[in-house]
């Protein structure tokens, strides 16, 4: 009775919004608030993070960046790949293979492997263009004060106000620690490496449209081409009881990378063989549980900083898309601010709750041994099929 009571209203005025965090939930949220008539201050505390490798855009999220006008940037700077194959560890036997290049047909949008780079660079000129957006950069937010018409945040040689603020700072938010307080990750047991490599260095055989998941006992490892195909994104994870820090963007030792993957296929030693040594990245997998409410008041937290996703679905980014598209949509629709934002928790919670559980899961199926591997491969395509259909035909333009 709530809802219906709720759409029955005129859709609210233009409001003030502030968002703490220029990552891709920050400025997808920014691009979809304005999109509805919202002007928006981003503040970001260094200059923008555009570092890393590459990520996975599904239907589900590539959806809302089309809405956004990116379908071009997405083409000249992506791969839509063809497949994704799950091969063993030792033998390059294929497992399971989902067709990805059917899916534009199957959900009206395609499939995108990027540079995380590019895709912040395609989002950062689309929040230039628009008028109603100001980023600011290297803006340090310390705190926030709400009161009965707004909120304020105050940092370093700033103090801003405006209607509500979103918290779209990352895994280590500021804003989540002022609504919640602190909570210390939990570590898996699991380490990444990463590294990205040239394909005019590597033999013409790794040259394919296709995602490749390698599973091992206590270990996998990733690759798939990024940039119109031009590198190759490699990830490897490895189990190790002891780690220590969760930087992802410390380097590793290249031979300690080639060691960890000693007596794999000779596709993956050739992959680490061609890895810059300068640029072959190591960091601690860390956990946080669901939190129980993510809005308090005027405030919400988005992406990571409310369900960060672990690496083992490919729904990282995606989640924080979708979220950006939903809070618009709820602001939009409803006139009581604060009513706005536990609709929008109230409708993403389920679905981030099940992707984060089954990413935590994955780890423990990508590395079984034994005969649980052989049970695990023998049902490994029923199961991606199914898991699949419900993460790619969701619509975030539409569930509010």
């Amino acid at each position: 009775m709530l809802l219906l009571v709720i759409f029955r209203h005129n859709p609210m005025r233009n409001l003030k919004v502030l968002i703490v965090g220029a990552g891709i939930g920050g400025l997808t949220s920014a691009l979809c608030l304005a999109g509805k008539g919202h002007s928006v201050t981003i503040l970001e505390q260094s200059d923008v993070d555009d570092s890393g490798a590459g990520i996975q855009l599904s239907p589900n999220c590539s959806r809302v960046l089309y809405h956004l006008g990116l379908e071009d940037g997405l083409s000249l700077n992506g791969c839509q790949p063809e497949a994704a194959e799950i091969r063993d560890w030792k033998s390059s036997e294929l497992i399971a293979s989902s067709p990805l290049g059917t899916l534009r047909q199957l959900t009206g949008f395609p499939y995108y492997h990027i540079g995380r780079d590019d895709l912040i660079r395609l989002l950062l000129e689309k929040v230039i263009e628009e008028p109603l957006i100001e980023l600011r950069r290297n803006t340090r937010v310390v705190k926030f004060v709400q009161y009965s018409t707004g909120v304020s945040v105050s940092g370093d040689d700033i103090e801003i106000s405006g209607d509500v603020l979103l918290g779209a700072d990352g895994i280590h938010s500021r804003i989540k620690q002022l609504l919640f307080g602190e909570r210390k990750p939990r570590f898996t047991g699991n380490y990444a490496w990463r590294a990205t490599i040239p394909v005019e260095k590597l033999p013409s055989e790794f040259i394919t449209p296709v995602a490749k998941l390698w599973w091992g006992p206590k270990k996998h490892f990733v690759h798939y081409p990024i940039k119109h195909g031009k590198y190759l994104n490699c990830v490897g994870i490895v189990e190790n009881k002891k780690w220590g820090t969760e930087e992802w963007t410390a380097i590793g030792e290249h031979k300690e990378f080639l060691r960890d993957f000693e007596n794999w296929h000779e596709d993956i030693i050739t992959l680490i063989e061609h890895t810059n040594p300068l640029a072959c990245y190591k960091w601690g997998l860390f956990d946080r549980y669901p939190l129980t409410s993510w809005s308090g008041g005027r405030v919400a937290l988005l992406g990571d900083a409310c369900h960060p996703t672990l690496p083992f679905l490919a729904q990282g980014a995606a989640m924080a898309i979708e979220d950006a598209a939903v809070i618009a949509d709820c602001l939009e629709r409803c006139e009581e601010l604060e009513i706005g934002l536990k609709l929008y928790e109230s409708l993403r919670k389920k679905r981030t709750t099940r992707i984060q559980f089954i990413s935590r899961q994955n780890a423990n199926i990508f590395h079984m041994s034994g005969l649980l591997a052989k049970l695990r491969n023998k049902l490994a395509p029923i199961i991606l099929r199914d898991r699949m259909h419900w993460i790619y035909n969701y619509d975030p333009l539409s569930v509010a």
